[in-house]
């Protein structure tokens, strides 16, 4: 991890050279040559990095490498705040500067970087002397002692399978279907300890998969895959050879190897198993040595990387293991934690049942983690042991010797984050500042990772952004099993958002930890203030339990100071933004004031790229905000009202401004005319008039993504939407209406010309015109994924034309008709998951045709006063498994309900439904 701290170092002073040429245009030399003795440090970390046993001397050269790397970025960053301040906005330098000031301050510069050179020269002349050690057949490394740890038999039967049954019948059946072709592999793919070889041994040894093959072989690869010894293993077992053969066969090259496993193969039907397989190479090689064999052979893959399933085979579609549910953890910890000699009264007693609740919540439902927890428990007796031992539960997960089946988990978990690409671990180990089971936001987690400097401007091209850089690294998180998508986005195939197991939490926050990079502040229910030491790290997140969070103390060395919590809850300030003159991410949030004047000393934040501001009445930004020439995304809610310094939109950097009222409708902000940054990707929400459009400034956003638009007349509606289609990058669009003159018809018929747009949300009041044969809606893109309609008023039904969008996945209605009767046609809303119905006081019959809806997964009805039965084309929608009703008449209720075993009228339109909420 050392080496990718280095490694953001010198992409951030690459970054500077570029675009901050004009401040080292006198000290351009040193810094260049400081980037290059920084890249060699690089080099050797990486290579030290691939050795996962350090001797204690090599640890602290590591440290000291990353330390000055630090050191180096302090400087160079203190160097361009010191200049930035003899020079006014207009970067001409100030009329009363002493050129003695200058001078003094590029000496300082010089000799601070020159110290940090000559220890680094120091340190590159000693590496000889540390000789990283190798990974010898003798050597007790601490990879060969995980490896045995790790390392499965396929004989080995394991009672403790839980939850299993489902993904069994699923992977047999895919190992028993006879596919006439070269190299059909089944993959079982999940994160380290979930069960993939629990459940890849049950079906290695089950009798009709045993029956259904001529030949079985099982075979450990594991990270450090070696292909001659995976090739010797399946030989020795197909050929079974006596001493002597053996003897031969081991003196094989790898060529011959793979010939005569290839031979031996041709004629059988073939299983083999490759357990824990890492790398896509890995396979490439090793599949050079399995032929096509007889109809139906297989090869079976557990993995990590779900990527590696993709390479392997992309006709077979991975088969994913979950996480186990509560019950499915209690269940299991109870097998181990009480073995059959004392199964009796203490697996039913409270007190044991409660504790060992709170326990196995700690193991995030992985079963090789509760396996564990359960066989140290089994060796505790008493009650009070427990007790002794729930207080210690992280120290016994984390801290005891490798030796300890225990330490075998943290391994696992380890040894996932050591394979991670050098770009993905400060990515992975951001991950840990986020409180337990946090629903992360993939948009606001990518926009971090960017202002952190974890994604270079330098991997952006013309085609691809640091936003799709950013959803790479997540995707690979993903693909490892180290991150859990959480909610898929609107077009099912996405992620909206996201989490982190516990047990991998808090392996990032040990790893970080460690590396300096971040620290987690606990606040106290009845502690209001948290003062900063120096000693802490680079990152700091705070995590308050309620009331306000005032900030003290100096830490100038500080990047980034995070709040990942229920923004309603916290009031969040610092007393001094002079104290945190490094800050790249700042959170700031107001709640007792009614103006809150954010601080002129904001604009110091020179280096500040991410800026989040939330007030509960009005906020007023400072004219020095406009200094913040670093800044890619400044987020800010606000209640009442909002003044906003053209300045902001000078901003050059800007990639991301969402700028939205804390109520139904948004008033939106005005835009400054010389608005024209070509980085911008969302932008919400804007109030456009008349010199909006005739200075034609939409079509200036090139890279425009996200669109937030708020119109005060209607008539300026069909001239934006005509250049909204000219924006080819074009996502997703908010259009908002607050004429209410009455006198202006909507005319939306460019929409349908914006064929790239997949995201619409229109409100606010949409009149039908009634000298049009057409409904108002009919112009609506084609490619629509998401739709959403908020309180448009409408007098015709609106599903006539909706069902027709052959792509509309999500479906939202608030508020949109205020007629009696709507119908959905068969055939119609082919792809429609969520369906959800808000508002519609006056509807009072809903017909669904037979055919409709076939797809429909999820419907949500709320304030649908009027309505008296559900439609009996419900019944016929077999693929429904949640129903949402809330503030539905009693009437409603009692026809859909099973009283006293009786069934209501309605109740057979909707038991085939899984689940059912009524509210």
């Amino acid at each position: 991890m050392a080496g990718a701290i280095v490694s953001l170092v010198v992409e951030r002073i690459s970054d500077l050279l570029i675009h901050e040429a004009l401040f080292f245009k006198d000290v351009k030399d040193q810094v260049e040559s400081l980037k290059y003795e920084l890249k060699r440090m690089q080099c050797f970390l990486e290579n030290v990095d691939r050795k996962p046993e350090q001797d204690e001397r090599l640890h602290n050269l590591v440290s000291q490498i990353r330390d000055l790397s630090c050191d180096a970025e302090d400087a160079i960053d203190s160097f361009i705040l010191e200049a930035a301040h003899q020079r006014d906005s207009h970067g001409i330098v100030k009329r009363f500067t002493s050129i003695f000031t200058k001078l003094d301050h590029l000496h300082k510069i010089r000799v601070q970087v020159k110290a940090i050179q000559t220890k680094l020269q120091d340190i590159s002349k000693n590496l000889p002397a540390y000789e990283i050690p190798g990974d010898g057949e003798d050597s007790s490394s601490i990879l060969k002692l995980q490896q045995r740890l790790r390392r499965t038999y396929s004989h080995v039967e394991e009672e403790d399978v839980v939850s299993l049954e489902v993904s069994t019948k699923e992977v047999m059946t895919k190992l028993m279907t006879e596919e006439d072709r070269a190299h059909a592999v089944v993959s079982i793919v999940g994160m380290g300890g979930i069960g993939k070889t629990t459940l890849a041994r049950k079906v290695y040894n089950h009798v009709d998969v045993r029956r259904h093959f001529d030949f079985l072989a099982w075979v450990y690869i594991s990270q450090q895959c070696k292909q001659r010894e995976v090739l010797l293993s399946v030989l020795m077992k197909v050929l079974s050879p006596s001493k002597d053969e053996k003897e031969l066969i081991e003196k094989l090259d790898e060529s011959k190897l793979m010939k005569r496993l290839f031979d031996a193969l041709k004629e059988k039907r073939y299983l083999v198993v490759l357990d824990d397989i890492w790398r896509s190479e890995d396979w490439d090689i090793l599949k050079l040595a399995f032929p096509r064999g007889r109809m139906g052979s297989k090869i079976l893959f557990t993995t990590r990387n779900r990527n590696v399933a993709f390479d392997a085979d992309p006709c077979n579609t991975p088969i994913e293991l979950s996480v186990l549910t509560d019950d499915e953890s209690w269940n299991l910890l109870c097998r181990k934690a009480f073995p059959r000699s004392k199964m009796g009264s203490q697996c039913c007693s409270e007190e044991f049942e409660e504790l060992g609740k709170e326990m196995v919540k700690n193991c995030g439902g992985l079963p090789l983690a509760i396996v564990v927890l359960g066989g140290l428990l089994a060796r505790k007796q008493s009650l009070a042991q427990w007790e002794m031992f729930y207080e210690n539960i992280h120290g016994h997960l984390k801290g005891l010797p490798h030796q300890d089946k225990n330490g075998a988990v943290n391994r696992i978990l380890v040894s996932s984050y050591n394979d991670l690409p050098y770009p993905l671990k400060p990515c992975f180990l951001y991950l840990g500042h986020y409180p337990k089971d946090w629903e992360i936001s993939k948009n606001e987690l990518i926009r971090l990772w960017i202002a952190e400097g974890f994604i270079s401007p330098s991997l952006e091209s013309k085609e691809i952004s640091m936003e799709d850089v950013g959803e790479h690294f997540l995707e690979q998180l993903i693909d490892r099993s180290l991150v859990q998508v959480s909610r898929q986005g609107y077009t099912g195939t996405n992620v909206k958002t996201c989490r982190v197991n516990d047990l991998l939490r808090d392996l990032c926050i040990k790893k970080a930890k460690e590396e300096k990079l971040l620290e987690i502040i606990q606040q106290s229910s009845a502690q209001f203030d948290v003062t900063l030491v120096e000693p802490m790290l680079r990152i700091i997140s705070i995590h308050p339990s309620e009331g306000k969070v005032h900030l003290k103390g100096e830490h100038p060395k500080l990047r980034s100071l995070l709040l990942p919590q229920n923004e309603t809850l916290v009031e969040f300030c610092i007393s001094n933004c002079k104290s945190f003159k490094f800050l790249r991410v700042l959170t700031l949030l107001k709640r007792n004031v009614e103006k809150w004047h954010v601080s002129n000393e904001i604009g110091d934040l020179l280096h500040l790229r991410y800026l989040k501001l939330e007030c509960w009445n009005e906020m007023i930004l400072p004219q020095s905000i406009g200094r913040l020439k670093s800044l890619y995304t400044l987020y800010i809610k606000y209640h009442t009202d909002i003044v906003i310094p053209d300045v902001v939109f000078k901003l050059e950097r800007l990639r991301h401004i969402v700028i939205k009222r804390i109520a139904l409708f948004g008033r939106g902000f005005r835009l400054r005319l010389g608005f024209t940054s070509k980085n911008i990707e969302t932008l919400k929400y804007i109030m456009v008039d008349e010199k909006s459009i005739e200075n034609n400034v939409v079509l200036r956003w090139t890279n425009i993504q996200s669109l937030g638009i708020v119109f005060t007349r209607a008539e300026y509606v069909k001239p934006i939407l005509i250049l909204l289609t000219k924006l080819q990058r074009l996502g997703s669009v908010s259009l908002e209406v607050l004429d209410d003159s009455n006198l202006s018809y909507l005319d939306l018929e460019p929409l349908s010309w914006c064929h790239h747009l997949s995201k619409l949300r229109l409100a606010g009041g949409i009149k039908d015109d009634p000298h049009s044969s057409c409904h108002i809606l009919k112009f609506l893109p084609p490619n629509i994924v998401k739709l959403t309609l908020f309180w448009c008023r409408m007098s015709q039904d609106p599903m006539g034309v909706l069902e027709k969008l052959c792509h509309l996945r999500i479906l939202y209605l608030e508020g949109v008709y205020n007629g009696s009767k709507m119908m959905c046609s068969a055939n119609g809303f082919r792809q429609l998951d969520s369906l959800q119905m808000i508002g519609l006081e006056e509807l009072e019959e809903w017909e669904i045709e037979k055919g409709a809806m076939p797809c429909l997964r999820r419907l949500e009805l709320a304030d649908v006063d009027s309505l008296g039965m559900l439609p009996e084309g419900l019944r016929f929608i077999t693929t429904l498994q949640e129903m949402i009703l809330t503030n539905i008449s009693s009437s409603l209720k009692e026809r859909i309900k099973v009283i006293d075993g009786r069934e209501g009228e309605d109740f057979y339109k909707v038991c085939h439904i899984l689940s059912i909420h009524i509210f």
